[in-house]
């Protein structure tokens, strides 16, 4: 073991991991009790496991150029943040120092340590965000370097009733900011009809991917106009120039309880430069050179069914 300076002070009982070509440390271990002072708050790394909800020991890691990546905490720890005061497990910094992305909890999920187990540790937060107080339990707070607020993520089971370009929208996993505030992208807890450049549209994604609210399946462009959405309601047609029909529509898919019972896949529709976009068949067309129709999708399918009990 060793010592280790960083722009936030020396970590002590340093044991080294994987290091870069140019002698800069990837990640480390820290096995004794070290603080460090950021305009953040004073952060003690993680240098033991305390009981069976917390994750193993896990490493410190750093920037090539030496500079602090991430953090884990040895303890929950309240920090200064642009939309508050809020407490965090785990810590990750720009290279510049700037604070990236912070999670209230970091459990090691097993057979023994739940997602249940987990969401009923989780305490519910107050974040300044450009909608207002927003109050709920989140997985994750992302930043813009410049200390703006990025994106917000959901625990499962959460939602918020937001005022977006769209109309008050109730809103799961997570919302998503330009760097002026603007929102940037959301997911419909939800069908909502919505405004396009071809016309109403109603919006929804029954099985949104992934665990964060940086990307959704929503999205609005800084002047609030729509960008791109996914439906399980409605098929498009596109009559392109020469009068040939191009269907596009939601698509079904066996449901992994079985075979008896199919499950919707949403069609997504994505609009840019004039151009309505349809990125499952890499197909787009001009929106002035083609006339579009939409109509109500007969889906004769359920959702995606995370449990086959019962």
């Amino acid at each position: 073991m060793t010592d280790f300076k960083t722009i936030y002070g020396e970590l002590r009982g340093v044991e080294f991991r994987t290091l870069y070509s140019n002698g800069k440390t990837d990640g480390c271990l820290v096995r004794e009790e070290n603080i460090l002072s950021t305009p953040y708050g004073d952060l003690i790394p993680q240098f033991e496991a305390e009981d069976m909800g917390r994750r193993h020991l896990k490493p410190f890691y750093f920037y090539k150029s030496g500079a602090i990546k991430s953090v884990p905490l040895q303890t929950q720890t309240l920090l200064r943040t642009p939309v508050g005061g809020v407490p965090a497990e785990l810590v990750t910094f720009y290279e510049s120092g700037a604070l990236k992305r912070l999670f209230p909890l970091d459990g090691k999920l097993s057979g023994f340590w739940t997602a249940k187990n987990e969401f009923a540790l989780a305490e519910e937060l107050t974040v300044e965000s450009p909608l207002g107080s927003l109050r709920a339990k989140f997985i994750a707070l992302q930043f813009f370097e410049s200390g703006a607020l990025k994106s917000l993520t959901l625990w499962p089971g959460e939602f918020l009733t937001l005022s977006t370009p769209a109309g008050q929208i109730r809103v799961r996993t997570g919302i998503a900011f330009y760097e002026n505030g603007a929102i940037r992208s959301l997911e419909p807890a939800g069908v909502v009809k919505v405004e396009t450049p071809i016309g109403a549209l109603t919006a929804y994604d029954n099985d949104p991917q992934g665990i964060h609210g940086d990307l959704n399946s929503l999205q609005f462009s800084p002047e609030g106009d729509v960008m791109a959405l996914k439906t399980v309601s409605e098929e498009i047609t596109v009559i392109d120039q020469l009068g040939n029909p191009h269907l596009f529509a939601p698509w079904l898919k066996d449901n992994p309880c079985g075979h008896e019972r199919k499950v919707v896949v949403p069609l997504k529709v994505r609009f840019s430069k004039g151009r309505i976009i349809f990125d499952d068949r890499q197909e787009s067309f001009s929106m002035e050179q083609c006339q579009v129709e939409i109509r109500a999708f007969d889906r004769k399918a359920g959702d995606p069914a995370y449990s086959c009990a019962g």
